[in-house]
Parts: structure tokens; C-alpha cells; sequence
């Protein structure tokens, strides 16, 4: 009876809970347009390499950059019309014959000139806002899927381009929910190999397709191949 229940002991310490799961990029994005226009430029060469301050995809922003320059323009215009307005409802103001309803009116046209200049101020924002996001360049990501040609005509929402971070990785797992806390503290192997890892984050709330289980993920820095399943076990 005693050699039975060291057997057990033994059995119980030792047990390992195992998983699979596919080792992925930390983060993948979907590029998608915020504006309407024609593509003028794909980086297609790009495709399937890192990105290194590259530019992937430009949209047509000539009538953009036009409309700004005639808003800078007209912007100054307006600047100049304020302080020339300004000055003489300043005058109108000392001149005591006149009346209290033609220095209003004064007043007025002073107002109504900063309501346009703030007007123009908005524009000028949205303008190089829209100009900004015609044209896209990534830093340093994997650029998987390049979805335009060069002459489609793109709307907001339309997909332009996936990027993946590849900086990292990341191991999807779903643990029951009962098991969360006997895995925490234990020893992380990866496709049999002893490592120092530890699970990175633990989603409590239960997953709604494991509706009896927690997500986890498990972080590996500079992952060599990626997409590979790999066997994890908490030992």
C-alpha cells in the first residue's frame, strides 16, 4: 500500500499539461483607406519582405495640394482684411459722431472675417490630414498582402495592405478554467526544450468558442520562423 502511494505522488507532481498552437506575428494589421481616391503608386516589390521607412501605397492628392495652397492664400488675405477692419472699428470707436449702430456693424465685419478664418483653419487641417493619409509608409513591418493596383479607385474603409510585427511572437492557448492557477507557476517547454518563459496574459473571461477555458498568450522574442505549431507543456 505504501509503494502504491508513492507511485501516485510521483505520477501527480510529474503531469504534464500539454497544448499546441501556431506561433504568430505579436501583431498583424489590416491597412485600410480613410479617404477617396485614385492609387497612383504600389510598392508591389515589397511584398513579402520587411518594410524599412518604405512607401507602399499613395493615393492621387493633386487636387488636395492645390486646394491648400489657395486656403494658405486665402488664409493670409483674410489675416490682412482682419487687421485692416480691426483698426478701424478701434478708430470708429473714438470718433464720437458716429453711432453706436455703425461701430456694431464695425464690430461685426471683424467677427464675421474671424468666423471665415477659422473656417479656412479647418479646412487647412482636414487638407493635410487627407494629403498625410495618401500616402503610406511603414518603419519597419512584414508586409504580407498588398490588396490595390496601381488605377483603383479606393474609398474609405477599403483595404489597402496587411503588415505583420515580426519582432515577436506570440502562442495563442485556451486552459480550462480549473487549471488556470496550477499552470501559472510552472515551467514553460517549448516542443520538449526547458525555457524561461511565462504566460504573458491571461484573458478572465471565458472564450466565447472555449466557453470552459481562459485565453493565454505566450510572448517569444525574435522568433526565427513563424506559422509553425509548436508543442507547449507546463511541467
Amino acid at each position: 500500500m505504501r509503494y502504491l502511494l508513492v507511485v501516485l505522488v510521483f505520477l501527480s507532481s510529474s503531469f504534464a499539461y500539454e497544448f499546441y498552437a501556431k506561433l504568430e506575428p505579436i501583431n498583424s494589421y489590416m491597412v485600410k483607406s480613410s479617404v477617396n481616391g485614385k492609387v497612383i503608386y504600389t510598392n508591389d516589390k515589397i511584398e513579402g519582405f520587411k518594410a524599412n521607412n518604405s512607401k507602399i501605397i499613395e493615393i492621387d492628392s493633386y487636387v488636395d495640394r492645390i486646394d491648400l495652397k489657395q486656403s494658405s492664400n486665402k488664409l493670409k488675405a483674410i489675416n490682412n482684411m482682419i487687421k485692416i477692419e480691426d483698426k478701424n472699428y478701434s478708430r470708429l470707436l473714438k470718433v464720437s459722431s458716429k453711432s453706436g449702430f455703425e461701430k456694431d456693424n464695425q464690430k461685426l465685419k471683424v467677427i464675421n472675417f474671424e468666423t471665415t478664418k477659422a473656417d479656412i483653419l479647418v479646412k487647412i487641417a482636414n487638407l493635410k490630414d487627407s494629403i498625410k493619409n495618401k500616402k503610406l509608409v511603414e518603419k519597419s513591418n512584414y508586409i504580407f498582402n498588398i490588396a490595390v493596383k496601381k488605377g483603383d479607385y479606393v474609398n474609405p474603409g477599403t483595404l489597402l495592405y496587411e503588415s505583420k510585427d515580426l519582432s515577436r511572437g506570440k502562442l495563442e492557448i485556451f486552459i480550462p478554467i480549473a487549471d488556470v492557477e496550477k499552470v501559472k507557476n510552472k515551467t514553460i517547454y517549448l516542443d520538449g526544450k526547458e525555457t524561461k518563459l511565462k504566460i504573458d496574459k491571461i484573458f478572465n473571461v471565458a472564450d466565447s468558442k472555449h466557453i470552459s477555458s481562459y485565453k493565454a498568450e505566450i510572448i517569444i522574442e525574435n522568433p526565427k520562423t513563424f506559422s509553425r505549431l509548436v508543442k507547449i507543456e507546463f511541467k
